[in-house]
């Protein structure tokens, strides 16, 4: 089957403030398609190598509340790959009141010194989401720090 895919960045650096966790990068499918995670890439610019891990959490999350664009900051999706066609699907970055409900689906502690993680995930083990849902970076950092992000993703 034809795939379309994409990807979504925060197009420039998200503050994290000092002990608070912020979802700072969400995708959320169409209410006719899910999405399928292909990619995840998130990266620090802290210069101080003696501060301490930043969380980093992968969640699910159901835009219960907040969703992409409320709270948050519009970004528009690039096409990668694929017939060309409308997205159809909603991102957004740096939420201001954290959507609803998140579920963690995997975490990780990075270096905020330049941390940096890439991760493609390996075929047959891609998150997907349902209808009308998505995926959310959440992080929080004990320091001041700022991050870039991005996600990969395919209508499902």
């Amino acid at each position: 089957m034809a795939k379309c895919g994409y990807t979504v960045v925060t197009a420039g650096a998200v503050a994290l403030g000092a002990g608070v966790a912020k979802s700072v990068l969400g995708v959320k499918g169409h209410a006719n398609f899910g999405l399928d995670l292909k990619k995840a890439r998130i990266g620090f610019d802290g210069v101080t190598a003696s501060a301490v891990a930043v969380l980093v959490e992968l969640c699910y999350c159901t835009f219960a509340t907040n969703s992409p664009g409320t709270a948050s900051t519009t970004l528009t999706p690039a096409q990668v790959y694929g017939r060309v066609t409308a997205a159809g699907f909603t991102a957004a970055k740096t939420w201001t009141t954290e959507p609803t409900v998140i579920t963690v689906i995997d975490e990780i502690l990075l270096d905020p010194n330049k941390g940096l993680l890439v991760y493609d995930f390996p075929l047959g083990d891609t998150p997907d989401s349902a209808l009308a849902e998505g995926f959310v970076y959440r992080a929080n950092a004990p320091a001041a720090v700022n991050l870039r992000g991005t996600f990969w993703v395919e209508r499902a």
